[in-house]
């Protein structure tokens, strides 16, 4: 197993990462993050490349379109040991992304407030979170995923150790995702089951 030498951080819970982030720095792996996370890394003293940097394009569309590329999924999803992803990821430009480590928009807490409307609801509906937590989970062979804080001790200690996790770590970090990713589809989906879009207007005025 290769060593981790990419690491692709965009949180909503922020709790510990800096500690975390300048564990992985110490141990020459380079950051890639976005928005609030990478300017909280940034003031914690770390050196972190925009994702907008990584890809070549610019965030856009408000924010939705931040890690939607190529470059980022076929990082996180080629096969290491694949001979035909690697002539790809060859041919494209494509460089490995080994951890990522995601949470997601607040949905539950966006519609906990009993003021919530369905545009500010449907804002906070992640896309590129997911998007990226099931591709790591899916590739959990060659790919470290984290979704919870707590998981930042042992993950350090693996590659301290070996550089890199062991696959029974990412297997079970694996299977964290898709309970995670499970649980937040179904809080939206009950979410919107509720919702009368007769009687809602989704955009400022809107009849």
């Amino acid at each position: 197993m290769k060593k981790i030498t990419r690491a692709l951080i965009s949180l909503t819970d922020k709790s510990g990462i800096e500690g975390f982030a300048a564990e992985l720095t110490q141990l020459d792996i380079q950051l890639l993050s976005t928005g609030g996370t990478a300017r909280k890394l940034r003031d914690a003293g770390l050196a972190v490349m925009d994702v907008s940097e990584f890809t070549g394009f610019p965030e856009m569309l408000d924010g939705r379109v931040k890690t939607l590329h190529p470059k980022v999924h076929g990082g996180i999803l080629n096969q290491r040991e694949n001979k035909q992803h690697q002539d790809q990821c060859a041919e494209y430009g494509l460089e490995n992304i080994d951890l990522v480590a995601v949470n997601l928009y607040e949905f539950e807490k966006t519609i906990a407030d009993p003021d919530c409307a369905l545009a500010g609801a449907i804002e906070n509906i992640d896309i590129g979170g997911p998007t990226m937590l099931r591709a790591a989970a899916k590739n959990f062979n060659d790919v470290t995923v984290i979704v919870d804080p707590a998981d930042y001790p042992q993950v350090i200690k693996e590659i301290k150790e070996t550089g890199n996790t062991v696959l029974k770590t990412r297997f079970r970090l694996a299977v964290k995702v898709f309970a995670l990713t499970s649980r937040y589809d179904t809080a939206i989906s009950k979410w919107l089951d509720k919702v009368d879009i007769d009687h809602n207007s989704f955009f400022a005025g809107e009849e």
